[in-house]
């Protein structure tokens, strides 16, 4: 069966050549600029997030509690966050998960969930009810996200066991904080912190579905014959069957890091991963509740030839590269941090034509009356390439922080038409070119200045008032568009200045309180070309005004953090018209507001109880209705334990109800679900002259075996249709890692 598919993705990968011979040759990328050492800084980095920020924001590090919290907030806070320290991710996450499991356990967060195991396929999360694509994400400070809107894949580029710490800052921040989408937040993850000793580690997972994780990471330590360089290499290979049907993933991950002082006053830092994926997957998935009472609930794919979901028909390959240069170092008073980066995602698709049934068999590129089976090739494949400069001096009345973001892409995107029958396009559109769906290159170029104060008014007291200025460029060349299918050239730049002010008041060594009101924006997505004329789409950029309040308390048995938003969202992007005479306008808002706590609390003998929990209302100006896929709360409840090598968790997260369409319809009403996990392990040190310690771990995910709704997708040929994804069933996973 395999060798049959095999052969019909070279038959149709060889009609490919010869259909984009027909249109244009495919634009291709250029390579990335040389890494030219720039200058970068050390000192006085505020709230520019940094590879220290996850310790450097637990302030108090005598903590009982603050060393075991899953979530928590910094003294020095300046608008609500979460910080998720790597001992967490190791020690109460699955090694196979991918960000977004880790995400998942703070407040106002919800999904997370994959419905093929934790990891193994593809994830989304709200924040506050804001969709992927209106917050943002960073790695080690640098933003990134999909050049059609900046939305992200979860298993691409940084799965968990290479995250070295998460923050996550629900709100737009100070005017140093960059991103498409800081309108609803950021998620920050952060690499590894690089060893100042030499260490070995292999380290394998085996779990349910045939599921095995293998990998070894080398950390050098200080190199006293390089200038006390340091470097870390890491490596691994994941593969699993999945818990859906014919589902199977593979996935191999490569990360460096390297480090070098030059002098007192200069750090280089060198970064670079690479990750590859190829998965059996539908590309617009998951099951019709017809397919689940048939099937099963863990319905995906099948294994016959004549159906569209053929597991040999729906199939993508995904490779993805992140690389930076940065440089921190002092100049004339001047602490500058400047950071050189590029990164790209290559996403190349095959897909039955239909996953929910609802298109049947037959294609043009058969005899009249034929059953053949109808797809398609998708392509989304871009690289981005960027600057970030931030210079910084500290005088008597505070600290002055100011800088530009600098950004370019180029993106080749298409859908070509395919019979998996025959293994050759199919003519299926009404004009020509007819096996072309679209054909798309885009691109945008887009600078951010920024400067801001840190006012030191008191000794308790910072103010800090804040501008930038944003302007992005975001242009069109598409010989095929996509939806109108003509050929459409088109450019629009959005610009907009944006005020921000944040105040952080210390009441005590252990207390203190925030308030900030600052303005976001999001820039409208790519798909509002793909009009008539988009000369009459010019939709304005969608903005978000946000204040909030907050407070952080941490002693040595408790840390404790509490908050109260308030969101105005104007120019929500609605449309009017159908097929060519479609247009884009702007109309009314969203008022996102709520209450958000977190709290840990060190019972004593090594045992820890947590709690967290969210409001969240996400309503509509005009009807005053709750927004779609926005759930109305959130919770998350553990005991955890860590004492004489011994350590586990029992976190319980619980995802509030929401709708999955506008409007709260009641058939789209999505009951609340609750997703339970276990984990337990044990460190054994020094257990002879090589071996430094050998760590255990067992993780039962979803230990109640809950398999609850947790989405609905709406299909516009019926709701016989409608596609409804279900948490996987409960899965166990044994790892083991020593360390030499």
């Amino acid at each position: 069966m395999m060798d049959r598919k095999q052969q019909f993705t070279r038959r149709v990968m060889s009609a490919q050549v010869l259909v984009a011979v027909s249109l244009m040759t495919a634009q291709t990328y250029s390579q990335a600029q040389s890494m030219i050492p720039a200058q970068d800084a050390i000192v006085e980095s505020g709230s520019a997030l940094d590879a220290n920020a996850i310790k450097d924001k637990v302030v108090i590090t005598g903590s009982s509690a603050a060393n075991r919290a899953p979530v928590q907030a910094s003294l020095k806070a300046t608008q609500p966050q979460s910080i998720i320290t790597a001992t967490f991710i190791e020690q109460a996450v699955t090694p196979l998960a991918d960000f977004n499991a880790v995400a998942r356990i703070a407040p106002s967060v919800g999904g997370g969930v994959s419905a093929n195991g934790p990891g193994l396929a593809e994830t989304k999360v709200t924040l506050r009810g804001f969709q992927d694509g209106e917050y943002n994400m960073t790695y080690d400070g640098i933003p990134f996200g999909d050049t059609n809107n900046p939305t992200h894949h979860s298993t691409s580029y940084f799965p968990a066991r290479i995250i070295g710490g998460m923050v996550i800052e629900r709100g737009p921040g100070n005017a140093s904080n960059l991103g498409q989408a800081t309108f609803g937040g950021s998620i920050n993850l952060f690499s590894k912190e690089l060893s100042p000793d030499f260490h070995f580690t292999p380290y394998a997972t085996f779990g349910s579905w045939n599921t095995k994780m293998l990998g070894a990471q080398i950390d050098s330590g200080q190199l006293a014959n390089f200038g006390d360089m340091s470097f870390m290499f890491n490596a691994s290979r994941l593969s699993t069957d999945g818990y859906l049907s014919y589902s199977g993933v593979t996935e191999d991950n490569y990360q460096f890091k390297a480090q070098r002082n030059f002098g007192s006053d200069t750090v280089v830092t060198v970064f670079s991963t690479y990750n590859k994926i190829h998965s059996y997957v539908p590309d617009k998935g998951p099951a019709t509740l017809s397919q689940v009472a048939q099937f099963g609930k863990n319905y995906a794919l099948n294994n016959d030839p004549t159906s569209q979901n053929y597991f040999g028909y729906n199939y993508n390959n995904k490779t993805t590269d992140f690389e930076y240069i940065r440089l921190q170092t002092k100049l004339a008073g001047w602490g500058i941090d400047n950071v050189l980066y590029t990164y790209a995602y290559n996403n190349d698709t095959y897909s039955g034509q239909d996953a929910s049934g609802a298109t049947a068999n037959g294609t043009k590129a058969g005899p009249a009356g034929n059953k053949n089976v109808p797809g398609y090739n998708k392509l989304n494949s871009y690289r981005v390439n960027g600057d970030i400069f931030k210079a910084t001096n500290r005088f008597d009345a505070g600290l002055l922080r100011t800088g530009i973001w600098l950004e370019s892409s180029n993106t080749n995107r298409h859908t070509y038409d395919l019979d998996w029958t025959l293994g050759v396009p199919n003519p299926k559109e009404s004009t020509a070119p007819k096996t072309v769906s679209y054909d798309q290159r885009s691109s945008w170029k887009q600078y951010q200045p920024f400067i801001e104060f840190e006012w030191a008014v008191a000794p308790q007291w910072t103010v800090t008032p804040g501008v930038k200025y944003v302007n992005f460029q975001r242009s069109l060349d598409a010989p095929v568009n996509q939806t109108t299918r003509i050929p459409t050239q088109a450019d629009q730049t959005y610009s907009t200045t944006l005020p921000f002010l944040t105040v952080n008041y210390s009441v005590s060594k252990e207390w203190s309180a925030y308030a900030q009101v600052a303005k976001g924006f999001l820039v409208p997505d790519l798909s509002m070309f793909y009009v008539n004329n988009p000369n009459l789409s010019t939709p304005k950029p969608q903005t978000s005004t946000n204040y909030q309040l907050g407070t952080v308390h941490q002693s040595n048995n408790l840390t404790f953090d509490a908050d109260v938003y308030y969101i105005d969202f104007n120019n929500k992007i609605a449309s009017t018209g159908t097929g060519n005479d479609l247009v884009y306008y702007n109309q009314g808002g969203v008022v996102y507001k709520g209450v958000e706590a977190a709290a840990t609390y060190y019972v004593g003998s090594g045992f820890s109880l947590h709690v967290n929990g969210s409001i969240n209302s996400a309503k509509t100006k005009d009807t005053n209705l709750q927004v779609a896929k926005a759930p109305e709360s959130t919770s998350a409840f553990g005991v955890l334990y860590k004492a004489n090598g011994l350590y586990g968790s029992l976190i319980a997260k619980k995802v509030g109800s929401q709708y999955g369409k506008d409007g709260e319809p009641a058939a789209y009403k999505i009951a609340a679900y609750t997703t339970t996990d276990l984990t337990i392990g044990y460190r054994w040190k020094e257990l002879g002259a090589m071996v430094k310690n050998v760590k255990t771990q067992i993780g039962i995910n979803n230990l109640l075996n809950k398999q609850d709704v947790t989405s609905v997708s709406a299909n516009s040929k019926g709701v016989a249709f409608d596609q409804y994804g279900f948490q996987a069933e409960r899965s166990w996973g044994v790892s083991i890692s020593a360390d030499f």
